[in-house]
Order: structure tokens, then sequence, then C-alpha cells
């Protein structure tokens, strides 16, 4: 039999939505389905697709795929802590001084960070790179919080960034807590926020990288960072 006449199996397809020959990061979560779970998203996404067809109504697609996707996210082997960190604030969140900082990826246009010393790396080949940046340590870029939105980059192997192009606030909402600083709801905002590849080593990023960050938070007097992760 050749190549050609291969049939690929269920499971071969829902796979290859993951880093695979049809990488699609906003439907990598197949991977975490079992080729039933998979046959019956696929199935149900045609049945509906036919009626939307009818009706004219789509909405509906968005609601059916953030489903998949949490229930995907959600599945086995993933890190489970028995308790977590808990520091009460001293003041209340109005007389904060806040720092915002993000896994998604940003940085200011002309300030590219570099990742492996390559310059101007395209997402698609952070995405091809997924397992080299997953054994890196993160790389910390400075965004000062008046850039302009049309002046702010991402490049993120881990997640599609398709929207967060359209909207950088999905997941690193500079402008929404400068509006927030404006109501008084927030005492301060530091004037840089910070953006990383949250799809680092995690024992480099636990171990050495953010105990350094807390130490510079500190130096700046930070009250407390917003931490959003992708």
């Amino acid at each position: 039999m050749t190549d050609e006449q291969k049939t690929e199996s269920l499971e071969d397809f829902k796979n290859s939505f993951s880093y695979g020959p049809r990488s699609d990061l906003n439907f990598k979560f197949l991977k975490d389905f079992s080729t039933e779970d998979a046959g019956r998203f696929f199935q149900k996404l045609l049945w509906k697709l036919g009626d939307s067809l009818d009706d004219g109504d789509f909405d509906w697609i968005v609601e059916y795929i953030v489903e998949a996707q949490a229930r995907g996210y959600a599945g086995s082997g993933r890190f489970v802590y028995e308790d977590s960190p808990f520091m009460p604030l001293k003041k209340p969140v109005s007389q904060l001084r806040l720092a915002l900082i993000s896994s998604s990826g940003h940085f200011v246009e002309g300030d590219d960070p570099k990742p492996f010393g390559v310059e101007n790396m395209s997402q698609e080949e952070a995405e091809n790179r997924i397992t080299d940046f997953l054994r890196a340590e993160p790389q910390l870029s400075e965004i000062p919080i008046e850039t302009p939105e049309d002046k702010l980059r991402v490049r993120h192997g881990g997640y599609d960034v398709r929207g967060v192009r359209v909207d950088p606030n999905v997941n690193f909402p500079v402008t929404r807590l400068r509006e927030l600083q404006a109501d008084g709801k927030v005492g301060e905002f530091f004037p840089i926020a910070y953006s990383f590849v949250g799809a680092c080593s995690q024992i480099r990023l636990q171990k050495h990288t953010a105990p350094r960050w807390v130490s510079m938070f500190q130096t700046n007097k930070i009250d407390a960072v917003l931490l959003v992760p992708v």
C-alpha cells in the first residue's frame, strides 16, 4: 500500500490539529478528546451548520466551540495543586500601585525579544518551535502603558493569536486598566507593563525567573501584580 492509499484514522485526524499537519491552535483541544468524543463533536458541528444554513443563525458556533474547548482543556493530565499561596491586600484596590504581567507574548514594535536570536520570527515558526520554547527560560518584555495598540506586536506558539491581534485587551488589557485608573478604581497603574511567552520551561520560571521578577516588583514599590494567563 502506498502513502497515498493509506487511510487516516479518526485518532490521527483529531491529533493533527495540535502542532500537526492541520495545526490550528483554536482546535488543538481535540487531541485531549477520545475518538468517540471527537466524533460526536464533528457530528454535532455538521448538524448545526446545516441548521444555520437554513435559519441564518450562526451565533451558536462560538458557544459550541468555546464549550468544547473548556471540556478539552479540563481533561485529565493537567496540573493539580492541593493549595495555593494567598496574600491578603494591605490596602483597597483603589489605593494600590498595580502592575500588569501577561503570558501573552506581546512586545512593542521595534523591541522584538528575538527568541533564540531569530530576527522577526513569524507566528508560524513560533508554533513550529513550540518544543524549543517549552525548554527555554522566558524573556520578559517591558511595554510602556501608553504604547498605542497599533504599536503592539504578539507572537506565541501556544495559542491562536488572531483574536488578540484584533484586540490586544483580550489577554493584555492595558487599555482597560488605564480606564480603571481614570475612573479611580485603581490607585496607580505602574508605567511599565510586562509580557512573556507562557509556553516556556515551567521549572525555570518557578525556580529562577519568577523570583527575580518579584524582586524587581518590590524594588519598584509595586503593591500588587495583575497576572493574566493565556
